[in-house]
Order: C-alpha cells, then structure tokens, then sequence
C-alpha cells in the first residue's frame, strides 16, 4: 500500500545513501549544531505511557506509567502513583529500543485529524513494509482504537453499560487483577499476562463509533496545574498479540499538535506518539524498551532533537548522544527495584549542549565546573569623573518601577515584619551603649532618628535597596575614642564630630567621583567570609550574653532562708502639716513575708504617708533617705523564675524559628501552607513566645522604646553647630586624620557587605551598585553629622537576613522535583517600610513594651546561625573533625588535597582571630578598619603559597585593574597557575 505525499516522512530501515547525505538533514551535524534558544517552541512535554489490558471483559489502553520530568509509576489497586523518581533503565531494553528505532516506521510531521487517521497511517506503513500482513492489519485497527482508561475521573455511562453487559457473561471467563509495575516497570508475579490471560477475541468488537477514546467523562485537570504551560504530549501504547510473529513499533510526530481522542489523563495535545506491539509473552520487555522512549522523550537535549529532527538519522544521533551520558551500575552492588531520588538541584545540560572539540578536553569536560571569575565588569576605572556613578544609575533607573511593584507578594509582608523587629532592638540597645560612651549626647532616640533617615533615603535611592543600615560595633569603638579625647582636652564633643562627619562625606564623595570602589573586585571570598563570620560570631556572642545580662536584673538565689523574716523601711523625720498629731515622727513601712501569702503591711503614718509608702521596695526606700531592717531585705531583690524563664524563651525562639524556617521542606501540607508559614517563621515565633510570657505572667525584662520625641540629653538641640569656642581653630585641619579613619572603616563596612549581598549564589537579576550607594552613604553621613546622630552603614547580618527572608522558589514544580532557588525578591518596599516603621516606634510602645527581650535576642542567635549556614569556612572548620570517609563530597576536596586545605583554613581562622582580638580589645580596637583592609593584602599574599587552581576552587582569582579578561584569557591564566609553583606541593 501507497503511503500519501502529504508530508509524511516514511523511513525504512535500509535507508538510502541519498537519505544519509541529505543537505536538509541535521544528521550531517553534531547534536551541539542544534538551536537551544528559548524560541517558544519548547515548552516540555508531558510522556504518558499506556499498557493493553483487559477492563470490563474487554480490552483497554489502561495508562501505567507518566513522566513530567521524572517517573510515576500506577501502584498495585490502581488508585494510587508512586513516589516521582529518575528512571532507572536497562542497557538491553535500551539497545533494543535503539534497534527498533532503527528498523521501524519513523512518520515525520504527519497530518491527522483524530486517532482514526493514526491508526490508519500507522498499519499502512506497517503493511508497506512488511512487518503485518494484511490479513491482520483489521484486528490491529481496532486494537489501537480502544478505549484508554485513565486512573482519575469516572466512567462514563455508556461505558459502565457495556461493563455490565460484559462481566454478566456466563462463559466462565475470569477476568485478571490490574496490573502493576516493580521499582523498573517489569510486572509483579501474579499479573502477568501470559497463560493466564482470558482468551478473548475482544479485536472482534466493534471500533467506538465516538470521537473521545477515554473511558473517562473528565482530564486530571488538579495534576495539570504541575506540568509547564504550553506543553505537549507524548503518548507511548505497549501490547501484545498472539497473531504478532515479533515485535512492531513505530514512532509518529505530528505536523501540529491535536486532540487525537481524549486518550491523553490531561487535556492536552498529543504531539508524539511511540506505538509498541509484540508477540504472547513479550510484554515485560516491550514495557522496558517503551520505559526508555519516556526517558528519552523527558530529556531536554533528545527533546529538542526529536522536535527538529528532519530523518530518522537525526533522531539516532540524539539516542546515541543520550547513551554517552548515561551512567551503568553494577548488577552485583545495585538493586534495579531500588527507586532513585530526584536530586536536589537538577544539573545543567550545558556542557551536552556544548561538548568539548577534542577528545582529550572530553575528559577535563566531565569533571565539575571551575567557578566564574570574581571580577565585576561594572567594577571598573572608567578613566572620567562620576563615571561609575553614572553607568549605575543608567542601570538601576529602569528597574525603579520594578522595585516598588515586585513587592506586591505576602513574603515581603513577612519580610518586613521581621526586620522591623530584627533592627529596632539592636537600636535601642546600641543606643543604650551609645549614650554610656558619650556622656548622653546620643542615646536611644537619636539612635531610632539615624535608623529611620537612613532607612527611608537609602531605600529611596541606593543601587542596592537589598542593604540594611544599621550600626556596627567598630563604629560604636570610633564614637568612644573620640568623646574620651575631647573629655581629656576640653573640647566640645558634637561640634568637633560634625568637623569629622563633613571631612569623611569628603573623602566618600572623592571615592565616588574617581571610582575608587572599583577597588572592592579585590575583596574575595577569603575577606567575605573573615568579615561576615566575625559580624556573625558576634551576633551569636552577644545573644548570649544579653540573656546571661538579666542575672543582673533578676538574680537567682540559690541558698534561700527556710524561714523568711520581716523587712521594714524607716523613713525619719517625715512630717505632716496638715496633722498636728504627727509632727518629726518616724514612718515605718513594714513588709511581712509568710508562706507566699498577701503581704501584711504596717504602716504608723497619716494617709499621705500611706499613699506615698503604698509600693516602696528596699531601692525605693533607700532613694528616699530610709533604712531597710530585717533579715529579708536581701531577699527581695531576688525575682523568682525571671532568669531561667528568660533563657526558655530565648532558645524557644531560636528552635521554634529555625524549624519554622525549615518547614518549607517538609512533607507535611500542600505547597502553599508551607511557603507562608516558612516566610513567617520568625514572626510566628515572636508572637508564640509573647503570648506564652503573657500567660506566665513572669516579669521578664521588656522592649523599653523612648516615648517622646526629644534629644537623650536636654541641654543639646537636633541642629548641631559646628563653630564652638572651646575647639581652637587648627581643630578644623585636625579633624581630617580621624575622618580618614573613619572613611576607611565605613568603606569597608558598607562595601564588604554590599559584595555579600551581590554574591552570584544569591541570583539577583537587577545588578549593584556600587558607586551610587557610596554616594547615599556620604550624604547620608554628612547629614547625620548636622542632626548630631550616630553615623550608620551596611549591617552585614541584617542585609543577609533580609535577602534570605526575600528568597524566591520555582512554585509549579513537576512532580519529583526539588523547588528550584530562583533568587531574591529584589525591591525597594520592605527596607523602606522598616525605616518608617523604625521612626514611628515612639507611637507604638504601647505594643511593643510586651515584647520580652530574649524573645528578640532568641531572634539575634536565629540571624547569626542563619549568616553562618552554607559559609564554606564553617564546612572547612568541620573538616577538621571530620574522619575521611565521613567527610561530604564538596566539590572543592575533588580538585584540591585536603592538607592544603586545611593550610588555607588554618590562615583564615588566624586571620577571624586577629580580627576578634582587634576589635575587642579597646587600646587597639581603632585599628579594627585597618586590620579589615590588611586581610585583603594576606589574600593577595597567599599568591605564592597556592596555585591559582586551588585558590579557584577555594576562592577567587584576583581580578586585574585592566580590562575584564575574557574567558580564553581567564583559562589560560588557569594554566599558567598551575604551572606556577611546580614544587609547591611539595613544599607543605
């Protein structure tokens, strides 16, 4: 029989050689050769793999197995998938795949209207080529026009009748259970179907008269949510005849993509088509080859080949690329009913996409990637004035829009919410430690002020509104020197700051305008990490010694007295006018203690003498010129519970965010619940905590926000002037060399932190801005200076909680597949609402003086442990204590030995040590920016103790002032590093 010239693509096995060396044929080129842009033509395809069995006395297309990206399997009972897993495939199924592929029918962009015209096509070219005689080509017919049933929706009406009819036979027929697959899609014992299949010429019946082939009156439209808008289908149908002498198959594409019957569990439309017949007991094996078509199919690479393919050549090329990447097992030490987990990040295809030349780079291709170059191509010496201003600000102006209209999303509610809280305690507690060191000309408010100008302007019109301003303790160091050096010489303190504050928004804006922040490319993981694990030590540090502080408040007594005693406050000489019986007489304000009971008060006074003594304690009664006597006086400074209830609170909140936090990866709950309550794991946990302190009714010490708006110290205004004629004259030169320190150490601080948050792990799609922010910065300093306010720059712990609580993940995941990190939500709106927020604390203390302060320190230690997770130091640090076969797979032990990085470890934790020592010990802790900048130098220095490839996998290669090199230049320096020190592996 005649195929039709409409298109259709017959390929037969002994193909011709004018086929082989067809110009139209992609089989003349690599698999690399084919276009894998994103042209809008590949958008997924959905593999349904359906099996002939008997339903209802009949037989039925029964679908089995289906693929988005990985494998599900139909469960024993058929009512139930099984668990998404990569496909594991036999090296005989598949060589017997790629030799039908090679031998059967290949219909190329076939035009058809419905399965009818399938089926048709299908046995012509069948017929043509000899592979069923005519005789049969009937019964084939009507064997790939039955019904398909699908484990979701009901029967139809039509069908249940025919059901009916047919299991009311009396021919004693048993009809066999459903099907089902093992681990690898071979049958369980007991259902296969070989003797024990009803002989039942159910090809005699007669083909549906209708065009829907589904047994089915609805699609799985809940299961369609989870594959990719505007996929397609692959439909793969597996059988067996007892008239086949062997196996058939053939493989269709369809010009364009049709309903071709319903035959599909989802409605959409079916595009391929793997059709497979064999002879009586040659199921299982058909089922395996048809179990490598849908691996095939779901693969990304065989997939764009197969939409492209013009012969059948192309489409073995694709097979035989798809086998040189596949990975065999041993029989002996691997189980095939074992189901294989999806991984956790699906490896990139790029390097299939683009081999390598020879076969010599083949192998160096297989091994790991080596990280990109560090160096910023927007980190450059632009050779004019403001250049790299400029080219920042063309940058981020056309993502001004974005930035206020991304944060339309709930998770930048919950963001927001826990960095509001997140940055007002450390306010209010520097401030507290501020106002110590300068004698109360900054406190708490000013402190508050400084958040919320800085929050509401750097939000505004920063390069990188990711970045919290906050303050820092080297700052805190720099503000005490300076008051304790105008104490020792008598000069006036604020005005001589605002001196210091003008000279550093000098400095910056010189930075600025000969883009010297082209000089942070040189700050390199070693730096990064130095800086970012001490921020972090700290944060840790001091959340636990803030909670060991409340001993102070509420110490514990741990040798009560059995018997407790009276305390009474005699307050003499306390006298009243207006009672002429109690002239000079002595008040005495007794407290009796018994057995927790309502204290008993004596009170020998008139009745202002009761109102005034009504709540005295002993500090009280001391503050009033009194004397307490008794036993129990001592006893009353003691709280009961205070302290121990403080530190539940505190790792309450630490435990109960953290595994809120990691609840989005649980199993528990659809995908939605999870997200919110991850993305509100630290507010939950607050208010848990709150309303648990609330309940106890334990005094523990509280959130203590100023409630008027006025300077900590009255004798000083919120306009600083900084003529003063205490400071002489030269003091206005002198100011200059404390405010080089001072712009080295806020250069180090806001640029160090901006190189974290720009990290390439984090994925932000919107680009940095260096240049612009230090222009933000500057102002921002100089007119901090003018409000006598304490100087704030990029808090690193605070940016890094603020874009890990903003992280985004893919939400229409297929099933199997791990939510993919898609970055940060990059925008302007919660840094904005936090610095608002932060100046209208004054109005809500109302609220906030219910909050107990472990609570917020419990809130301290979740951010630092946060900081510290995925820091390769840390996974360093633990290697220490780690035996070799326990030791994790990083990547960075393949390439390097692990003494040389236990050698480049130990140098990093020297340096973490120096910095800590630093900047806690206060005679040298003004060197603390200098030390930071000198970590830069020893990175630069370790140059001549590794090979550029160690420190490529362990860090960056340090970039050049000149020009980005490129990617030849980049690997060639690689090369080079290599070769660098030929002995130095010797040498350690």
């Amino acid at each position: 029989m005649d195929l039709p010239d409409s298109g259709v693509q017959s390929l037969r096995a002994s193909s011709s050689s004018e086929e082989i060396c067809s110009e139209d044929s992609l089989s003349g080129h690599v698999v690399n050769h084919i276009t894998f842009e994103h042209d809008g033509t590949l958008k997924g395809l959905f593999c349904q793999m359906d099996v002939l069995r008997t339903y209802g006395g009949d037989l039925v297309w029964k679908e089995m197995t289906r693929w988005v990206k990985f494998e599900e399997v139909l469960e024993e009972g058929g009512k139930r998938w099984s668990k998404p897993h990569v496909s594991s495939l036999s090296m005989a199924a598949f060589m017997e795949l790629t030799e039908l592929l090679s031998t059967c029918p290949i219909l190329l962009d076939v035009e058809c209207n419905g399965m009818v015209d399938v089926a048709d096509r299908v046995l012509d070219s069948w017929i043509s080529e000899g592979n069923v005689k005519s005789l049969i080509g009937n019964q084939i017919r009507t064997i790939l026009l039955k019904k398909h049933k699908h484990p979701y929706g009901r029967s139809n009406a039509s069908s249940k009748e025919h059901r009916k009819k047919m299991n009311s036979s009396t021919d004693g027929t048993v009809i066999p259970k459903s099907i089902s697959f093992t681990m690898n899609g071979v049958y369980n014992d007991g259902f296969e179907l070989n003797d024990n299949r009803p002989e039942i010429p159910s090809y005699l019946h007669s083909s549906p008269s209708t065009q829907s082939l589904s047994l089915s009156n609805k699609t799985n439209t809940r299961f369609l949510r989870k594959i990719p808008s505007g996929a397609e289908v692959a439909n793969l149908m597996v059988g067996e005849m007892e008239e086949l002498p062997r196996r058939i198959a053939v493989f269709v594409r369809l010009k364009e993509a049709r309903n071709v019957g319903d035959i599909t569990e989802v409605k959409l439309c079916t595009r391929f088509l793997f059709i497979l017949l064999g002879p009586k007991n040659h199921l299982a094996s058909c089922v395996a080859a048809a179990r490598c078509m849908g691996a095939l199919l779901t693969d990304e690479i065989f997939m764009a080949v197969v939409y492209r393919a013009k012969s059948r050549r192309d489409i073995l090329t694709g097979v035989e690329e798809f086998s040189k990447h596949m990975t065999a097992l041993p029989p002996g030490y691997w189980d095939p009913q074992t189901r294989l987990e999806p991984p956790e990040h699906i490896p990139s295809q790029e390097h299939r996409k683009n081999p390598p030349s020879s076969p010599d780079d083949q192998v160096l291709h297989t091994t790991d990637e080596i990280h990109e170059s560090h160096d910023d191509p927007t980190l450059q010496l632009t050779g004019r004035l403001f250049g790299g201003l400029i080219n920042d600000i063309k940058r981020k102006l056309p993502w001004y829009k974005s930035d206020i209209t991304d944060a339309l999303h709930i998770q930048c509610v919950a963001s927001f919410m826990y960095l509001f809280l997140a940055t007002l305690t450390p306010n209010v507690t520097f401030g507290g430690l501020l106002g110590d060191a300068t004698d109360k000309y900054m406190g708490t408010m000013e402190c508050i002020m400084a958040a919320a100008i800085t929050g509401v302007i750097y939000a505004l019109f920063s390069g990188q509104p990711l970045n919290i301003l906050g303050s820092t303790g080297p700052m805190l160091v720099l503000e005490q020197i300076l008051y304790r050096f105008c104490k020792d010489y008598g000069w006036d303190f604020m005005p001589f700051r605002m001196l210091i504050g003008l000279w550093t928004t000098l400095f910056l804006l010189l930075v600025v305008a000969f883009d010297l922040s082209a000089l942070v490319k040189f700050i390199t993981r070693f730096t990064e990490e130095c800086f970012a694990c001490l921020i972090a030590i700290i944060f840790i540090y001091e959340a636990f010694a803030k909670v060991a502080d409340i001993q102070n408040f509420a110490p514990v007594h741990y040798f009560p007295p059995k018997n407790l005693s009276q305390c009474t406050c005699v307050l003499p000489f306390l006298t009243n006018t207006s009672n002429e019986n109690f002239t000079h007489t002595a008040a005495v304000f007794k407290i009796i203690f018994a057995n927790n009971e309502t204290a008993e008060t004596e009170i020998y006074n008139n009745s202002t003498a009761n109102s005034l003594l009504s709540n005295l304690g002993v500090e009280a009664c001391t503050a009033l010129g009194g004397i307490s006597v008794g036993d129990a006086c001592a006893d009353l400074k003691y709280v009961p519970d205070v302290f121990f209830f403080s530190w539940l609170l505190f790792f309450g909140t630490f435990v109960l965010a953290m595994s809120l936090e990691k609840f989005r990866s649980s199993l528990f709950f659809p995908t939605f619940i999870r997200q919110n309550v991850s993305d509100f794991a630290v507010l939950i946990s607050i208010v848990v905590m709150v309303v648990l302190d609330a309940i106890t009714g334990i005094p523990t010490p509280k959130l203590s926000v100023p409630t008027e708006f006025k300077p900590t110290r009255p004798d000083r205004g919120w306009i600083i002037n900084p003529i003063s004629d205490k400071n002489p004259w030269w003091l206005y030169l002198l100011s200059a060399l404390p405010a080089l320190l001072a712009t080295i150490l806020i250069f180090m601080d806001q640029q160090i932190t901006a190189v974290i948050v720009n990290r390439k792990e984090h994925k932000l799609n919107k680009g940095s801005g260096y240049h612009l922010d230090m222009l933000i910065v500057a102002i921002l300093v100089g007119l901090l200076s003018l409000l006598g306010l304490p100087w704030y720059v990029a808090a690193t712990v605070t940016a890094l909680a603020h874009v890990m609580s903003l992280k985004k993940e893919s939400e229409t995941a297929a099933p199997g597949e791990k939510p993919v990190f898609l970055g940060a939500r990059e925008q302007r709106i919660t840094a904005l609402m936090v610095g608002i927020f932060s100046g209208l604390a004054v109005l809500i203390t109302s609220v906030l003086r219910y909050i107990p302060m472990p609570v917020l320190y419990g809130v301290f230690l979740y951010m630092g442990i946060a900081a510290l997770g995925g820091m390769q130091l840390v996974q360093r640090i633990l290697l220490f204590f780690m035996p070799l076969k326990y030791q994790p797979d990083y990547v960075f032990l393949r390439h390097v030995p692990l003494r040389r990085v236990h050698l480049y470890t130990a140098i990093q934790i020297v340096c973490l040590i120096l910095l800590w020592v630093v900047k806690s010990v206060k005679v040298i802790s003004i060197a603390f920016p200098i030390m930071v900048l000198a970590t830069v130098f020893i990175r630069k220095a370790l140059d001549w103790v590794f090979t550029q490839r160690e420190l490529q996998w362990l860090d960056h290669i340090l970039p050049s002032l000149r020009k980005p090199e490129t990617k030849a230049e980049h690997t060639d320096k690689l090369e080079s590093g290599v070769e660098k020190h030929p002995t130095e592996s010797n040498k350690f």
